[in-house]
């Protein structure tokens, strides 16, 4: 059980700031450990001490004003502010009785990773753990890691066998979104498709439908248009299919094909890209995306074929029929309605 001890003479609060310094000093002596590790040692010390003297805001304020005021005299430079005391505790009271897995992972980070995190998870071990681990396997500034967690990355982490080379080609965290926002396979059935088509009647009733193919697409995508024109050394090169994904702040070409994936698609996407980018790319933007959309695809041919290519392009199919338990609920939906409509007709004619 731990100590509570509460302050009431000069003596105890002088007892407090010799235990401060000794921690400090301990990890100002310590040269031979990291220097990270050791700082937060020092602050995990240093909060605890206020955590077992129960200071806090409403019993200790003062205390802790004084403390702070005491130690920056004797150590300008070691952050001993009120607003970092009070973050000492705060990491000693989310931590102490946490999983050590938790505890190893947290204690390495630098002091503004970790409360950036307690600020914006709390009690969320999972999240904590995964921005941990990654910032410490990634080396993140905290520019990155908060960008990340804007990202919601710890909730979309890209699946094991995606057709696309984001990995290589972006740079990580808008490759790990990318990867969340574009999809392995697309259902096309608001088309009504019940035979084969041509690529351009394909693309005509897309552009026809074009609200319906930004919901399957998902959110933050806009329409820009289809057969857009890039002009370069005299010729003329046409994108099926241009949009703009505000997350992403990339240009996305997409090329449709009818039939199943083949080699020569991935050159001619990534001819496109270069072209959009060097033409219509913004300053603030980022690399623009290819997506090329066909009937079918090996994954293993895909694989091989993006293998050496620089421009992020992802291959996806689609899906002209819908799947059997979206036309279920359609029917159902649609019967629903009849009857409604069927009652709400005979209830006129009653009342005539």
């Amino acid at each position: 059980m731990e100590t509570v001890v509460r302050i009431h003479k000069e003596s105890e609060y002088n007892e407090i700031l010799q235990q401060a310094v000794a921690v400090i000093e301990t990890a100002r002596g310590n040269a031979a450990r990291a220097i990270v590790s050791t700082s937060n040692e020092m602050h995990w010390r240093i909060g605890q001490l206020l955590y077992e003297r129960k200071l806090d805001s409403s019993h200790g304020a003062g205390v802790v004003t004084r403390l702070s005021s005491d130690l920056k005299a004797a150590y300008p430079k070691m952050g001993m502010s009120v607003s970092n005391l009070w973050n000492m505790k705060r990491l000693y009271v989310r931590f102490h009785n946490s999983d050590p897995k938790l505890q190893q992972a947290v204690v390495v980070l630098p002091w503004g990773h970790i409360n950036h995190l307690i600020t914006k998870f709390g009690d969320d071990d999972n999240a904590i753990l995964y921005y941990a681990k990654e910032t410490a396997h990634k080396g993140w500034s905290r520019a990155l890691l908060v960008n990340a967690i804007k990202l919601e990355m710890h909730k979309h982490q890209p699946e094991a066998n995606i057709s696309n080379n984001f990995a290589v080609a972006l740079p990580e965290i808008q490759a790990a979104c990318a990867n969340e926002i574009f999809k392995d396979s697309y259902c096309m059935g608001f088309l009504g498709v019940t035979e084969p088509l041509l690529e351009l009647e394909l693309e005509r009733r897309l552009v026809e439908k074009v609200k319906q193919f930004l919901l399957e697409l998902g959110q933050g995508f806009t329409y820009i248009g289809n057969q857009h024109v890039l002009s370069y050394n005299g010729k003329d090169y046409k994108v099926d299919m241009l949009f703009f994904h505000r997350g992403l702040r990339s240009l996305v070409a997409i090329d449709l094909k009818i039939s199943e994936f083949m080699p020569e698609y991935v050159g001619k996407m990534n001819l496109y890209l270069s072209l959009l980018d060097r033409l219509e790319r913004g300053k603030d933007e980022n690399p623009s995306i290819g997506i090329i959309l066909c009937a079918e695809k090996d994954n293993v041919e895909v694989e091989l074929t993006l293998d050496g290519f620089t421009k992020p392009i992802g291959v996806a199919e689609y899906k002209l029929i819908v799947p059997q338990k979206e036309l279920k609920q359609l029917i159902t939906d649609e019967i629903k309605t009849f009857n409604q409509e069927v009652a709400d007709k005979s209830a006129e004619q009653s009342k005539g």
